[in-house]
């Protein structure tokens, strides 16, 4: 699943749950629920095997994916600005739920290789539910809106 929806639900959880010793650790699980949840996203590790790296279509994506999560956190913090216990939560449970695909970042970027990485992409790999590109976007799409709805509710 992109980054987006990952941390929109990350934030979501935060704003409904406002104590970080439970909201950080369930925005966390979130993703590899979300993950469980049919979607698309770039094969990083097919690209990776094939090419040798990542291809340029997939850096735009993950690129653009990345300025959409910045924003997002961005906005939703700013909202809620004059709480600074929630700012604060709100970034720490957006950055929980993207934890996961962030220690992955250095073998996909720049090659960094160790064996609790490659654990960890296996695992990650086995949980994978992948689906077509429109009803992958779709399901994406979902999450995201669901999420805003209740931050912003």
């Amino acid at each position: 699943m992109l980054e987006t929806p990952h941390v929109a639900l990350g934030a979501a959880i935060a704003v409904a749950i406002p104590n970080p010793i439970i909201s950080i650790p369930l925005a966390f699980t979130s993703h590899f629920l979300l993950d469980m949840t049919p979607h698309w996203n770039p094969h990083l590790n097919t690209e990776t095997k094939k090419y040798g790296k990542l291809t340029n279509s997939t850096l735009l994506i993950i690129g653009f994916d990345l300025a959409c999560t910045a924003l997002l956190v961005g906005t939703v913090a700013y909202y809620f600005r004059s709480d600074n216990s929630m700012m604060l939560n709100i970034i720490m449970a957006s950055f929980a739920a993207i934890l996961p695909d962030v220690v992955e970042g250095p073998y996909f970027l720049w090659g960094y290789k160790n064996k609790f990485v490659d654990v960890w992409m296996k695992f990650q790999k086995s949980i994978q539910v992948d689906a077509n590109i429109f009803w992958g976007l779709i399901t994406q799409v979902v999450v995201l809106g669901a999420s805003l709805y209740l931050i912003f509710s």
